[in-house]
């Protein structure tokens, strides 16, 4: 089981993310990490575990309130042996130049609509796609989550009223992903509290997690990490 910590960005900031209200999100300050600063949380997860993956969310680009697309380049450049997972919408990728060569895109339905999904072969499956939703609700483009052709081989199923609100993940819908789209990598986000929610995952067949809550509030720290 791989944890992949999240960064999320706003106004400038890291912010602590709960259930896709964004606009209450609040800087973060924890005892993993008491600043906001990017430099700064990357340098706490980074003390916490050798983490080879980071992914980032760019809210203002999400939100098409500028981005924060100077910075994060420059925190890939200056950590060039970590991967960098960006979601900015569509704010990265082929249209608009070359990023550094460790960041993924990540492109998520939310940023989608129907008649827009044709973009998508721009990018040749060269992207992480993550599948957003509140419930039972389909965020952006419903047809991306019916239409497996669209599909790159790795899937974020991200659950945003789970994200921050320690209830969880759903592993009922995970694993519905997993049997009927065998041949997929599914990346787990939203609700991860503990070790056991981790190895849970892992029964249904999940390798990879999106974990940011619980690594700054030490519900998954150094010991957990290594044994995973």
């Amino acid at each position: 089981m791989q944890v992949i910590p999240v960064i999320d960005l706003k106004d400038g900031v890291v912010v602590h993310a709960r259930q896709g209200k964004r606009e209450s999100y609040l800087p973060i300050h924890t005892d993993l990490c008491p600043s906001a600063d990017i430099s700064e949380v990357i340098g706490a997860y980074l003390k916490l575990y050798d983490f080879q993956i980071f992914y980032i969310a760019d809210l203002n680009a999400l939100e098409q309130q500028g981005d924060h697309r100077a910075l994060i380049h420059a925190m890939a450049e200056r950590f060039p042996e970590r991967t960098f997972w960006l979601d900015s919408g569509l704010c990265a990728g082929p249209a608009h130049g070359n990023p550094p060569e460790n960041i993924r895109t990540v492109l998520g339905s939310e940023s989608l609509r129907d008649d827009s999904v044709n973009l998508l072969e721009t990018y040749a499956k060269d992207f992480i796609l993550s599948l957003d939703s509140v419930g039972t609700r389909c965020l952006g483009a419903e047809s991306l989550f019916t239409t497996p052709s669209h599909w790159p081989n790795d899937m974020i199923i991200m659950t945003l009223e789970r994200v921050g609100s320690g209830s969880g993940p759903d592993l009922e819908r995970l694993a519905a992903f997993c049997k009927n789209h065998p041949g997929k990598n599914f990346i787990a986000a939203g609700g991860i509290r503990n070790q056991g929610d981790l190895l849970e995952l892992k029964k249904i067949g999940i390798h990879q997690a999106l974990v940011a809550s619980a690594l700054h509030s030490g519900a998954i720290g150094r010991a957990e990490l290594a044994a995973l």
